[in-house]
């Protein structure tokens, strides 16, 4: 089994910032020279996430962060302020559901994805941010 770390670097907007990163881990898998395998797409920190959707702009600009702002919203005072003094609590609580990496499969370097699915980096600190995505390519 071969494995292949590869990053993607993103330049984020601050808040319920969602990016489909699909078409970015298809070109990583096909630069692997990986045939068949899972990929593992993961952000280092703790206001981040990785998840799925239909990347279409109701969705996107709407739903998601309407729904999220409901369970849970930005202008709450969370505890975690008065412990560092900054107020990206919500985001941390974000980060903290929607997980932090998930693993894809794909099959002659294509992902096995659902036909309206696609892959997506959600940015949920306060401020505007230079992530890191790696990606950890597994297989034959």
């Amino acid at each position: 089994m071969t494995v292949i770390f590869d990053i993607i670097n993103l330049k984020t907007k601050a808040y319920c910032d969602l990016i489909d990163i699909t078409s970015d881990i298809g070109k990583a898998i096909k630069k692997s020279g990986i045939n068949d395998g899972i990929v593992n797409v993961h952000v280092g920190g703790s206001t981040g996430a990785i998840s799925t959707l239909e990347y279409e702009p109701g969705l996107v600009k709407s739903d998601i962060e309407e729904f999220l702002e409901k369970i849970i919203p930005y202008d709450r005072d969370y505890k975690h302020h008065r412990t560092w003094g900054d107020h990206n609590g919500a985001g941390h609580v974000r980060s903290f559901l929607v997980k932090t990496s998930q693993t894809f499969p794909f099959k002659n370097q294509k992902l096995l994805l659902g036909t309206w699915e696609q892959i997506i980096f959600c940015e949920f600190d306060e401020k505007p941010r230079n992530r890191k995505i790696t990606l950890t390519i597994m297989g034959e």
